[in-house]
Formats: structure tokens, C-alpha cells, sequence
């Protein structure tokens, strides 16, 4: 009987989060001095896969204890800084400009030799499309750091840091990428994390979060 990759996940990390003491422990080796109430969310939020909501005031421990926790279970650390103004395309991808520039000289410089033996103006045609296709694909794009935590095989802790001080608009944004670790791209369709991220959100309470995002994440006050 082959195991589950949730399985396989929760085997590799295991050694540290057999228990909510092992955890506390592991904490504190990586020079995190995690309380039982904060050792017992981040368990929780780790076996059901759900972001963990971190609030208090500033400098009490919120964003080292994503650190801690990147350290700990030997995770890459993806950090979010969030801010007034951010959207999806510095939080998620970009393309690159640049290299589509680059690619459209060098398709104008062959597009002669390539277009010449089209039967008609239709086929012609139809090979400008596929060929234009090719400048919205993979290859062009690039990863901000919501992507990048999604492509991340093995998984990683992702941080998003401060949402409060970001745009309501763009915590809605934010609720298809938590509630599915999922985002959808127009020109390439949707992109599923092979093993979720571990998620921290952090707010000082700079503004109220709105409840749909409030629900998809499991509490922790510091």
C-alpha cells in the first residue's frame, strides 16, 4: 500500500512534531522559548494545514516565530512584506518584459522564413497565434513570492508579514491561495501546491481583517 504525500509530509517532519512537547522543545533548541498555548497552535495549524492568524502588538515574537519554525523543520523561509498598494502581480508573478521584448525581434526577424510556406492568408494566421501563445507561458513568467511558495515541492514556510497593512482588496485576493493553497493564471491556467505550504500570517492590528479571511485561519494572540 503506497502512502499519501500528506503522509509522507507529516513523516518527514515527524521527529518534531510527534507531540506538542516535541515541538516546544524543538523551539526552544532553535532558540525560540515557544509557550504551550503557542507550541499547540502551531501544531494544529501543521496536522490540518491551515494558515495560522499570528496578532499582537510589535516585537513580541510573531515573525521570528515563522523564522523559528523555517529553522526548526529545515523549510525554505518565503517572506511577504506586505504594504499599502501591494497586488497580485508583486505578490504572485510578473512577466517578464524584457525577455518578451527580446523573443519579439527575434520573431520579427524570422517571421518571413516562417510565415512563407503557409498555404493561406488562415493558416498564416494561425501560426502568428501559436507563436504569440508562446510569449504567455512558464517560461516568461516571473515568481513573486506567493508562486514561488506554491512551486516549492517539499514544501516551505511562507510568511506573509503584516497583512493588516495591506489593501482589502487584496486580502480577498489572498483567500483563493488559503483556503486551496491554489492560485488560478489566465494565460496558463491553475497552479496547486504539491505539498502545501506552512502559512503565518502577522498583523499589529493596524486594521480590522475581514472575517472570511479571519475564518480561514486558526488564532494565535501573542
Amino acid at each position: 500500500m503506497t502512502s499519501s504525500p500528506d503522509a509522507a509530509f507529516d513523516a518527514a517532519l515527524s521527529p518534531h512534531l510527534a507531540s506538542v512537547e516535541a515541538l516546544t522543545s524543538g523551539l526552544n533548541g532553535v532558540g525560540y522559548i515557544a509557550s504551550r498555548r503557542i507550541a499547540t497552535a502551531l501544531y494544529m495549524a501543521v496536522k490540518l494545514q491551515k494558515p495560522i492568524l499570528v496578532e499582537g502588538t510589535a516585537g513580541v515574537g510573531k515573525t521570528e516565530l515563522a523564522l523559528s519554525t523555517a529553522a526548526l523543520l529545515g523549510l525554505p523561509l518565503i517572506r511577504m512584506q506586505c504594504y499599502e498598494g501591494l497586488d497580485e502581480s508583486k505578490a504572485l508573478y510578473e512577466w517578464k518584459y524584457g525577455k518578451q521584448l527580446l523573443y519579439t525581434q527575434i520573431l520579427k526577424d524570422r517571421m518571413g522564413e516562417a510565415l512563407s510556406d503557409a498555404p493561406s492568408m488562415d493558416a498564416a494566421m494561425d501560426r502568428l497565434h501559436g507563436m504569440g501563445d508562446l510569449f504567455f507561458s512558464e517560461p516568461f513568467l516571473e515568481p513573486r513570492p506567493l508562486m514561488k511558495a506554491l512551486q516549492e515541492r517539499a514544501g516551505c514556510v511562507l510568511l506573509i508579514d503584516e497583512i493588516d497593512k495591506s489593501d482589502e482588496a487584496f486580502e480577498a485576493f489572498l483567500l483563493e491561495v488559503l483556503s486551496a493553497y491554489q492560485v488560478s493564471i489566465p494565460e496558463i491556467g491553475v497552479l496547486k501546491a504539491e505539498t502545501p505550504p506552512i502559512v503565518f500570517l502577522t498583523s499589529n492590528n493596524v486594521r480590522d481583517l475581514g472575517d472570511a479571511l479571519k475564518r480561514r485561519c486558526l488564532h494565535l494572540h501573542i
